[in-house]
């Protein structure tokens, strides 16, 4: 970021800057930031003689209108040997591929769905694992100007028709099968399952990861790719918003949402993040612990366009133990590990002190993502981890493919928060009255366009479903849905999503409160909080997964309350703690408190194929625990008779 800051904006040629006051130029002056941006980074393509058209709402405003580039082109920039890409697989197998390597398949592929008549726009999908295939798919696919969507091979049946049927692909790619926690798994007949309902396939292409075998009437990866071995990418020009990948949303409250996401907007945001962000520089190798169902894929391997080598992994990080992952960042020398809070808080919970067994001398940098890190976490991996790397938390998600907030490399960490507002993203915490607020919760919000953005939903031509999403509750103003606070310095608090935040007394609270302070015990493997209608309000009722052995006693229920009341506030304190056996998560690992709050009330949950473990559910129905209490039966009053008793 400093090499930015002395070459554009406020500071250039100057030798030290201050973040707020580039921030406060990225968003004051948004021409300037996003053409810095785009020279910066070496952006292949024309970008033409207008930066930013502002239109009249958030919607209507255009970056680079006249621009043309291609994004596979800008991803391809090298084609030398140097490692593209290393790609490690659950049973140890490791493929290393060069960038030649990564053009010459690109291309065998682009040249079989050029043959295949694949148009601009048209969907290629893609039910893989995380390999180096699944890259040269997208790449392929983005070169020709088509739209590609992923999702990860243990997605169900129901799952993958419920969004794939909605885009109505043209080729669909997919394994055969894959491994985790030492099983193999085929696909092979789900796969043909789901190409039996989806008439707008044309073509099937196999990836024999597992050799499993190619069914009848698909075509086999490996062949199709010596078959046109040689031949150069096709890389056709296109405007700077053209459709680059669909994206899903969970699904947990009916089908997910298609969001469309715009080729150059990406292109910016990714070259931004990785460069000022994280740092990335050529050769660098990053990792981010993904699969192909969580916008992290996405984002990961747009560090190609910083010439950076990725590191792919794929299988269960915890297989054969939970040093997997620190083997593999200790052994390639990665710069970068991106992960979740999740699995931060999985190994401390594992007694894992990865410090003590694993030096990671080149590891500068580590990012977690998906829920929020708090305050002990960080302490974990100070300790315990590494005690001179950047942790940085970062949030933004799925439907604007890039972050909100993030990391400001010149600044301090302060334990449980993410440092800053990412620069171009002019984000603010408002009251429900439409009011900013420092040191208070409220709504995350961004009030001036982004290059992100989306173009909308599929299938939304009036646009009503894409404006209830983002724009209902402050009318113009992009409302993300996560319940936040601003910090006096300048750093952001995430406490949880605003449809799940609990409201007992009239009062809103973010679970993430809840979830910081029950996380410190070690008999406590993780933990969901909803509210339950009670009594004409709402209760807090906390669910906890306890470790192999523990019990809830009455002791440790009283430690738990105790330990809230102190550590957030007495409204925060649940009125109900029970131990279950599972928590209900998505593909991607977040915990789904909807899906736990409609059944403790008896309501349908709308998409259980969202869920990773759907069985889970069933530790939450009918519990004694939360059943309302019994009217007593009315007795009639015994009146005595006339006559006298004994009559």
């Amino acid at each position: 970021m400093a090499e930015f800051a002395s070459r554009h904006g406020p500071y250039a040629g100057q030798a030290s800057f201050d973040y707020d006051g580039l921030h406060r130029w990225s968003i004051e002056q948004p021409d300037e930031f996003w053409k810095s941006i785009w020279e910066f980074g070496g952006v292949i393509g024309e970008p033409g003689d207008t930066v930013y058209e502002p239109g009249a709402d958030m919607r209507t405003a255009r970056f680079f209108p006249d621009a043309t580039l291609n994004f596979a082109e800008n991803l391809l920039r090298r084609s030398d040997q140097g490692e593209a890409i290393v790609a490690l697989g659950e049973d140890g197998r490791c493929r290393r591929v060069s960038w030649q390597e990564l053009n010459t398949e690109t291309g065998a592929f682009c040249a079989w769905l050029d043959e295949v008549g694949l148009e601009a726009g048209d969907r290629v999908v893609a039910v893989l694992p995380n390999i180096a295939e699944t890259v040269s798919v997208m790449l392929g696919t983005s070169a020709l100007g088509g739209v590609f969507s992923s999702a990860s091979p243990d997605f169900g049946e129901q799952s993958l028709l419920d969004r794939f049927a909605q885009i109505e692909p043209k080729i669909l790619v997919a394994c055969d099968g894959y491994q985790y926690d030492g099983k193999t798994v085929d696909i092979r007949e789900r796969i043909s399952a789901v190409v039996k309902q989806l008439p707008s396939v044309e073509q099937v292409v196999i990836v024999p990861y597992m050799d499993l075998g190619v069914p009848d009437g698909m075509l086999d990866w490996r062949e199709l790719l010596e078959a046109r071995r040689g031949r150069a990418v096709q890389f056709r020009s296109l405007p700077f918003d053209h459709p680059l990948y669909i994206m899903f949303t969970s699904g947990t409250t009916g089908k997910p949402k298609c969001i469309i996401h715009r080729a150059g907007g990406c292109l910016l945001q990714h070259l931004k993040e990785h460069r000022l962000m994280c740092g990335l520089r050529p050769d660098e190798r990053v990792f981010y612990f993904t699969t192909c169902g969580w916008m992290m894929w996405n984002w990961l391997v747009s560090a190609l366009a910083s010439e950076s080598t990725l590191m792919l992994y794929d299988g269960s990080p915890f297989y054969p133990d939970g040093n997997r992952m620190f083997d593999f960042v200790q052994d390639e020398r990665a710069m970068f590990f991106g992960t979740s809070a999740k699995f931060i808080d999985s190994v401390n919970k594992a007694g894992l002190r990865p410090a003590e067994t694993h030096p990671l001398p080149d590891l500068q940098t580590l990012a977690s993502t998906g829920s929020p890190l708090v305050p002990e976490s960080f302490d974990f991996v100070y300790e315990h981890i590494k005690q001179d790397v950047a942790l940085i938390s970062v949030s933004g998600g799925t439907d604007l493919l890039a972050c909100f907030v993030g990391a400001n490399p010149q600044g301090p960490v302060y334990r449980g928060e993410i440092q800053a507002r990412a620069l171009g993203m002019a984000v603010e915490i408002w009251n429900d009255s439409g009011e900013r607020v420092v040191e208070e919760r409220g709504e995350l919000v961004c009030t001036q366009p982004f290059p992100t953005m989306p173009l909308g939903f599929w299938n939304d031509p009036d646009d009503a479903r894409f404006e209830a999403a983002y724009f209902e509750k402050f009318p113009g103003i992009w409302c993300h849905g996560d319940f936040a606070l601003e910090t006096r310095h300048g750093g952001y608090l995430i406490m949880g999503r605003s449809d799940a935040v609990l409201n007992p007394g009239g009062v809103r609270i973010g679970t993430a409160e809840i979830y910081r302070q029950v996380e410190q015990f070690d008999e406590v493997l993780e933990a969901v909080a909803v509210g339950q209608e009670w009594e004409g309000d709402v209760r807090v009722v906390l669910f906890v997964v306890l470790r192999k052995g523990m019990a809830l006693t009455d002791e440790l229920m009283l430690d738990i309350k105790t330990r809230i009341r102190a550590g957030a506030t007495p409204r925060h304190v649940p009125r109900v703690v029970v131990a279950v056996a599972d928590i209900p998560r998505t593909r991607s690992g977040k915990i789904m408190e909807l899906a736990v709050r409609d059944v403790i009330h008896g309501r349908e949950v709308k998409n259980i194929e969202a869920l990773a473990n759907p069985e889970a559910l069933d530790c939450f129905r009918d519990l004694d625990a939360l059943a309302p209490p019994q009217t007593p039966k009315q007795v009639p009053k015994q009146v005595p008779s006339a006559r006298g008793p004994g009559v």
